[in-house]
């Protein structure tokens, strides 16, 4: 299985990293090696997400503040978004 990022959990990691930086550099550090973490353990075994709230895709809870949504396709893991558990997913955009 090979992990792709699509643009926006590219940008919603260094969203992320960024605002945890301002108050702890290493908190943000550790925060951002659970992505890496992530996606190396879903190229080993992709179906350890819970199903997702999208058809399709699956969540992964990778620290109790953060979920990580991707799905699959052929050999391909395509990890969709990073979000906070605050946030809303998918979005409640009319």
């Amino acid at each position: 299985m090979v992990v792709s990022w699509t643009r926006e959990a590219t940008t919603d990691r260094q969203i992320i990293f960024d605002f945890i930086a301002k108050s702890d550099y290493r908190a943000a550090i550790a925060i951002d090696h659970l992505f890496s973490s992530a996606a190396a353990r879903l190229e080993l075994h992709p179906s350890i997400g819970r199903p997702g709230r999208v058809d399709g895709t699956r969540e992964l809870v990778v620290h109790r503040h953060y979920v990580v949504f991707y799905d699959l396709t052929g050999e391909t893991i395509r990890i969709i978004r990073i979000l906070h558990t605050a946030q809303q997913w998918p979005s409640a955009d009319p």
